[in-house]
């Protein structure tokens, strides 16, 4: 059996009160494992960005226990949540969010700034990530120099350069033509690992037939959790 990374049991998210109250999320239940290339798909109020504060660790439920590596992380504070966040996770946005007068090796090395590394290992560390994008030989080019799918691959190499064991996007193919999204979700496929998870969080079913396995929201709950049954 494969590890567990992350678990949400019976976790809900409730903005305001009384009759006002609303349920982004309604006790849903969750566990990612180890391995696990994840889709999270459903329209819109369906719960899916709400699952995504949680799954990242930027928000605590209203109820229930989430639990990342074994730490449980509902009752922690801000900085205890930061921690587990940086050393665990990692972010794929739809909006690329690259620093315009850095290279790409520079908008990689940021997420290794403050981490203890020097200045030659943030570079080999950055350079290697680079590589496992086919964006090495672009290292030195900034972002306007870039097309969409390889300003999307350098952010791709940003989150994977801490080496998390659970991989997030948010729409990462949203602004991305149909070439250049089919290439990126190649890259995602040959990401995943027996050590790491990826999710995405996507309204593209397209993209979602690619993952392993479907999860689908709607009314703040999970419908159906499918995996796919490997072919012989």
């Amino acid at each position: 059996m494969s590890e567990v990374l992350m678990e949400l049991r019976d976790v809900s998210r409730i903005y305001g009160e009384g009759d006002a109250a609303v349920y982004a999320l309604n006790r849903v239940s969750l566990s990612v494992f180890a391995g696990d290339f994840i889709s999270i798909v459903g329209p819109s109020g369906s719960g899916k960005s709400t699952m995504l504060g949680l799954l990242g660790c930027l928000d605590v439920p209203s109820s229930g226990t989430i639990t990342v590596g074994g730490d449980e992380i509902t009752s922690m504070n801000d900085a205890g949540r930061t921690e587990v966040r940086g050393r665990t996770i990692g972010f794929v946005f739809q909006q690329f969010h690259l620093i315009p007068h850095l290279d790409a090796l520079g908008n990689v090395e940021t997420a290794l700034l403050y981490r203890g590394f020097s200045k030659s290992e943030r570079h080999e560390r950055a350079m290697d990530a680079l590589s496992k994008v086919g964006l090495a030989p672009r290292a030195d080019h900034r972002p306007v120099q870039l097309s969409g799918g390889e300003q999307q691959r350098v952010a791709l190499a940003r989150a994977l350069v801490t080496e998390p064991r659970i991989l997030l996007g948010d729409e990462p193919t949203g602004a991305l033509d149909t070439r250049n999204a089919a290439m990126v979700m190649e890259l995602f496929a040959e990401l995943v690992s027996p050590e790491r998870a990826i999710i995405l969080v996507t309204h593209d079913l397209g993209v979602a037939d690619t993952t392993d396995r479907k999860v689908s929201m709607r009314d703040g709950k999970i419908i159906s959790d499918e995996r796919k049954t490997a072919a012989f």
